[in-house]
Parts: C-alpha cells; sequence; structure tokens
C-alpha cells in the first residue's frame, strides 16, 4: 500500500498536465489550460492562486490569479510563499525511511516500542502493540481522522503546544477498526511519527527536517511553522469563502505545535520545484542518495 498519497497526487497531476503538453500542441494545450485557470478560479471567488507546469524537470509554464493578500491588494506573485498543510506527511514519510535505512526503526515495530503511552489508548480490536509503524504510515492504524477536535475560541491555539497535551488526551481516544484492515486519513497518526523522529534523532521535528532534508535541497525559502521576519512579506494569507460567498481571513502565520509533523511546511513554488525533482529522481542523484535511496522512495511509491 502507497504511504507517500498527498505529494504522490501532487506529481501525478504534475506529470499528467505536463503528459498533454506534448509535440506541436504545446503552446495551444497550456493556453486552454490558462484561460480555464482563469475562470474557475474567478467564478468560484478565489482570492489568490499560483499554478505551475513541469515537464521534464523544467518549469515550463507559471500562471497566477488575483492576490496573495486581498486587504494589502497584494498581487499574486513569483517569489509566493504558501502553507503547503499535509504536504508536510511526505516529509514525514521521508525522514522515518530515513531512519529506518540508518538502522533505527523497523517499519514492522510496534508504535508502542517508542511511545509507550499510547497503550492508554482505548483499542477494542486487541493490543496497542499490535499496531506498526507501517500502520501509521498507510493511515491504517484505526486512528480517528482529525487532529485536534476541541477548538472553539479565536483565542485557542491552532494545534496542542506541547506532546503532553496530546498525551493527556489518549486515555479519551480510541481505534475505530481493526488495524491493517482498511484505510482513514488520520492526522494523528502522523503527529505520532513525528514524536517518534524527535525521539529517534534527539532534534525537534522541523530542526530534524531542515537538516537532513530542506537544506541539502536548498530549499532555502521553506520553513517550519512562524515566518522568518525576511520572507513574512511574501507569505499568502488564506481565507474561508462562506455558502453565501463571503470571504474572511483565516490564521495568518500559524503555529501548528506539537502536530508540526502533520502540516507545518511552509514554502515557495520554486523550493517545492527542487522538490518535486528530487522525487522524480531529475538531478543530482549522488546528492540525492545522500538524503534517501532511491530504492528507499521507490518502496515508498510502489503499492
Amino acid at each position: 500500500m502507497k504511504f507517500f498519497y498527498s505529494l504522490t497526487l501532487t506529481i501525478l497531476f504534475i506529470q499528467g498536465l505536463a503528459a498533454q503538453a506534448k509535440g506541436p500542441s504545446d503552446e495551444d494545450r497550456i493556453e486552454q489550460f490558462s484561460a480555464f485557470y482563469q475562470k474557475i478560479l474567478a467564478e468560484n471567488g478565489m482570492v489568490g492562486s499560483a499554478v505551475w507546469i513541469i515537464k521534464g524537470g523544467d518549469v515550463i509554464h507559471r500562471d497566477y490569479f488575483g492576490q496573495s493578500n486581498r486587504e494589502k491588494k497584494q498581487p499574486m506573485h513569483e517569489e509566493a510563499i504558501f502553507h503547503w498543510a499535509s504536504i508536510t506527511k511526505t516529509f514525514t514519510g521521508l525522514a522515518i525511511m530515513q531512519l529506518r535505512d540508518r538502522g533505527l526503526l523497523q517499519l514492522e515495530d510496534p508504535v508502542t516500542k517508542y511511545l509507550p503511552e499510547l497503550r492508554q489508548v482505548h483499542n477494542p480490536y486487541g493490543s496497542m502493540d499490535e499496531i506498526t509503524i507501517r500502520h501509521l504510515l498507510t493511515h491504517s492504524a484505526g486512528f480517528r481522522s482529525p487532529t485536534w477536535l476541541w477548538r472553539q475560541e479565536e483565542w485557542q491555539p491552532h494545534s496542542p503546544p506541547e506532546w503532553e497535551q496530546v498525551e493527556a488526551m489518549l486515555p479519551y481516544s480510541k481505534i475505530h477498526f481493526q488495524p491493517g484492515s482498511k484505510w482513514l486519513y488520520s492526522n494523528p497518526g502522523i503527529v505520532f511519527l513525528g514524536r517518534i523522529i524527535e525521539i529517534l534523532s534527539g532534534d525537534d521535528y522541523e530542526y530534524y527536517i531542515d537538516k537532513n532534508i530542506l537544506k541539502p535541497l536548498e530549499m532555502h525559502r521553506s520553513y517550519f511553522d512562524k515566518t522568518p521576519l525576511h520572507l513574512i512579506e511574501d507569505l499568502c494569507q488564506s481565507y474561508f469563502i462562506s455558502q453565501e460567498g463571503e470571504i474572511s481571513p483565516a490564521i495568518f502565520d500559524l503555529n501548528t505545535g506539537i502536530t508540526v509533523s502533520n502540516g507545518g511546511l511552509s514554502s515557495s513554488f520554486a523550493d517545492m520545484t527542487k522538490y518535486v525533482r528530487f522525487l522524480l529522481g531529475i538531478g543530482d542523484q549522488q546528492r540525492y542518495e545522500q538524503i534517501l535511496k532511491r530504492s528507499s522512495l521507490e518502496e515508498m511509491l510502489v503499492p
């Protein structure tokens, strides 16, 4: 079962566009796509958007719509930084495979080997010791989908700041199906993997990813949670659109706390293009192998 699902879908989308843009009709196809892109976003009241089309590892088209910040009337631009949300999960998957390749864990290890506190979770299907790291990676462990269910006020944090707060809720959590029997997208499962990365590496999750993935790929405009001061003007503001079409700002420059491994990455399109090239194996193979063996990356992508 694939567990690199989030960015796999992104890559397939990019490759799919590139596959359509072959031969003498490249320009026509891109022109058709651009017209559709601009039209559909305008019709749906989107504030701003950007899309890059990649072919053979090269960016062959850039398209921008609207504004990166409505209140400032700031147009969308090439250096804009987006919050990439659950694409962060793919970096967590890479980190787990790095630790596996370094002999620090096995995918079939019980999660409780590293997080014994998970034995507090109610599991009507058996022992929590039967849930493995692979179950978490494949979203087949049986944990719920939402990360944190109790945020009701604007002054409350976006996510629990500390692991101890997650741990305190474990006795009130349960397994929803026999682990390994089916699939349910689970944010908490990825948070548990992030905690394992911290325990085995001795680094905070953000620091580990920066050292072992972002810096080697020269993704210098990528970071977690609070935006560095020199990049804040490029950070896009997110928005909610109500059923009545009213637009209101969402949380700006958020802090995902202990759940950072689940969705805390912000990055530019240029940086994410470097990441896509790494995943596709286009570029400096020797440097890529130092990040993760190609065989391990293919293991993540192949059923």
